[in-house]
Formats: C-alpha cells, structure tokens, sequence
C-alpha cells in the first residue's frame, strides 16, 4: 500500500486554493475537502434564519443554533467532486454569492463556530490521503501536515478573478468595485481576528499565482508532493 500524506493548502481569498486542491485530490485519488464552503454554509444558515442585522452577525443566536446545522459533502459523478450540503439540501451554489461573501469572514471568526468545524476537519483527516484547502489547515487543524501550501496574490488579481468568475455565472448586478471592496474587507478580517488568523506556516511553500498560469502551478505542485511521497 502506497504511503498516504496529508496536504494542506492555505492563503488569502480568490487565490485558486479550492481549484489547484481538487486537481491534487483528483490526481492523487485523495479526499478533498473546502472548508471555506463549511463556513460559507454557516453564513448561510445565519442569513435564512435571520441571524443577521443590519450587517452584524447575532453571535450569540447564531452559537445557541450551532447543533441544528448539519453540514456533508456529496461526491457529484458529473462534475468530479463534492458538493456541499446543509441539513441535507444542496447549497453548492447558493454559498458562493456576494452576500455569503460578505458574512463568511465575520462568521468565521467567532471561536465556537471554529472549533465545531475544526473537530469536524480533523476527525476528516485522521486517516490521511486528504487534501483540504482553508485559512487555517496548516496551522491549527492538521499542523503535523507532510505538505503545507500557502498561497496568495495581489488584491486586484484575486478581485479580477473573483468578479471574472460571477459574470461567467452569470452575476451582473455587480461592480468590480464591489468585489475589489469585499477582497480587502475579507483580507483585514482573516489576518486580524483573534481566533486562528490567516497566516502561513513557518514550514509552509509560499506560491504566489499572481503571474502563473494553472497548469504551471499545477505541475510545479504535483513536484513538491513527489518529494514527500
């Protein structure tokens, strides 16, 4: 039996970390996990049950409710990874609007909500041959990782991409300016909260992507997983 690592993949929004980590899990039949989708589930759950008041999160009601959310990943034959359920109803594509985006970061940050999902992650990962992308992956939740990615790209990079990639589904009542506006927001609240911030590992490969294209990322990757395997 071959040996199994774990691979975790950290850095700032917008920076392809969900979409280099299932090329990885693909190709290396790996688990993959986005546990930026399980805290996006919970922006959602705080959005339909009106937990959210004039853009402030009911913390408290929100931590009281923690116990109804029920988050799952469904492997999709068609598109060739896991989509993201809550309470069994699929939100996939429900979690990626400007509105969840706008809460995710406020509610990541709130100690019990990480610390219901970080058990989730860890128990995910206890066997290994897992890759799992985050804020937080190579620092609190699997900080023994053989493989520790950090990656990141200028503001306007990321911002360029992430307002590309809404038009393409088609998203139109939307500036630029207003995606520029919520990478930056999401930025400050990553790296400045009190509860496992956005930072890299000090034994993590820092790769910026801002001028590199996917596939040369891709192979450049794949050879730092070969050394390890």
């Amino acid at each position: 039996m071959s040996l199994k690592i774990t691979i975790a993949v950290d850095g700032f929004s917008s920076t392809g970390k969900s979409t280099v980590a299932k090329q990885l899990a693909k190709e290396l039949g790996y688990v993959y996990v986005d546990t930026g989708a399980m805290y996006r589930t919970v922006a959602l759950f705080a959005l339909e049950q009106h937990l959210v008041d004039d853009g402030v999160v009911k913390t408290q009601e929100l931590i009281e409710n923690l116990e109804n959310i029920n988050i799952s990943f469904v492997y999709n034959q068609q598109l060739g990874f896991s989509e993201v359920y809550l309470n069994a109803v699929n939100v996939e594509d429900k979690i990626r609007g400007l509105e969840v985006s706008s809460y995710v970061s406020k509610v990541a940050a709130i100690p019990q909500v990480r610390q219901k999902l970080v058990a989730i992650q860890k128990q995910m990962g206890s066997s290994k041959g897992i890759v799992m992308d985050g804020r937080d992956i190579g620092t609190v939740v699997f900080p023994d990782a053989e493989l520790k990615l950090f990656m990141t790209a200028s503001p306007e990079t990321r911002a360029q991409r992430r307002y590309d990639e809404m038009l393409a589904k088609g998203t139109t009542n939307i500036t630029f300016k207003e995606v520029y506006d919520n990478v930056v927001e999401r930025d400050e609240l990553d790296t400045t909260r009190k509860d496992s911030p956005l930072v890299k590992a000090t034994d993590a490969v820092e790769i910026d992507n801002s001028e590199m294209s996917k596939e040369a990322q891709f192979q450049y990757i794949l050879s730092l997983v070969q050394t390890k395997l």
